[in-house]
């Protein structure tokens, strides 16, 4: 991938990159003070001045490939490991692709600064723009590059994200010894059946349950997607040796399930969490029986 097509001659590339070379400490202690740096590097200087040259250093290498256009060039990968950190945490603080790449593109100033003060007693105006050019076409490849990174990067924290709530929206509960249950609340898409099924399946193992309890209380719809996800979970749950109950199915879902012709026969069925326990009580020969409380009357 490319930024726009600029003519670049590969003499005035090589001359931007011994320019980044012979400057490298002067650009770094420039950067260093920019927010991009300073607001991750808040305990060193030093240490954001050392960031700063190993990105330099990396620009310089693009410079000297002549491929400063090309997102893909060697050089730029040692600035996403450099940049791309800084504009994660930038991200995490709340920071837009965008406003990073904005500031991105606020270090090619003092390097242009730089430039022009070597380049100033030059008769050639030609060659003047030309470096200058070459720069800004350097920066906005670097620019680009950023953005990739952060949009990368805010791509892969959504996806942590997203599993981390799958994960506590699925909790698995010890009802009893050798008796757990997952209480199911809202629609049971097949990424969230999978960690259904994980979770349930470690339980067993370090429960050592011999029961387990899909309560589907809190589902809304049942269709043949969720209906065969339930089965497959219900068929891991047994090789793992635990048998599997299924409860809380509503009147409008048991509708739903006849009419789609879904076949449960072969899962035991109760209508709620505490009967589902019942049975799983009953079945380890636990003597469950229901108390009444009456009031007194007087005497």
């Amino acid at each position: 991938m490319q930024v726009a097509d600029h003519d670049t001659a590969p003499g005035t590339a090589k001359e931007l990159g011994a320019f980044l070379e012979r400057r490298r400490e002067q650009i770094a202690q420039r950067w260093a003070d920019a927010a991009l740096f300073r607001t991750v590097f808040t305990v060193s200087r030093d240490e954001a001045v050392e960031a700063c040259k190993a990105v330099v250093d990396a620009l310089a290498d693009v410079a000297r490939s002549g491929r400063l256009e090309d997102v893909e060039a060697p050089g730029f990968g040692t600035v996403r490991d450099q940049l791309g950190r800084m504009a994660a945490a930038r991200a995490r603080a709340g920071f837009t692709p965008v406003q990073i790449a904005g500031e991105v593109a606020g270090l090619r100033e003092p390097v242009t600064a730089m430039l022009r003060a070597e380049l100033q007693d030059d008769a050639d105006d030609e060659r003047v723009t030309a470096c200058t050019q070459a720069l800004a076409v350097l920066t906005a490849t670097l620019r680009l590059v950023i953005m990739e990174t952060t949009v990368s990067a805010g791509e892969e924290l959504i996806a942590r994200q997203r599993q981390q709530l799958l994960e506590v929206a699925t909790p698995v509960i010890k009802l009893w010894d050798g008796v757990v249950a997952v209480p199911l609340i809202g629609t049971l898409d097949s990424a969230r059946s999978q960690v259904v099924m994980e979770s349930l399946l470690e339980a067993i193992v370090d429960q050592r349950a011999a029961y387990a309890i899909l309560d589907i209380t809190g589902v809304p719809t049942v269709d043949s997607l969720v209906a065969q996800h339930l089965m497959k979970t219900v068929a891991a749950a047994r090789l793992m040796g635990a048998e599997c109950i299924v409860s809380g199915i509503r009147p409008a879902i048991a509708q739903t399930i006849v009419q789609l012709g879904i076949d449960l026969g072969s899962i035991i069925t109760r209508a709620g969490l505490a009967d589902a326990l019942a049975y799983a009580l009953t079945q380890q020969g636990i003597v469950v029986s229901a108390r009444r409380v009456t009031e007194a009357g007087p005497r």
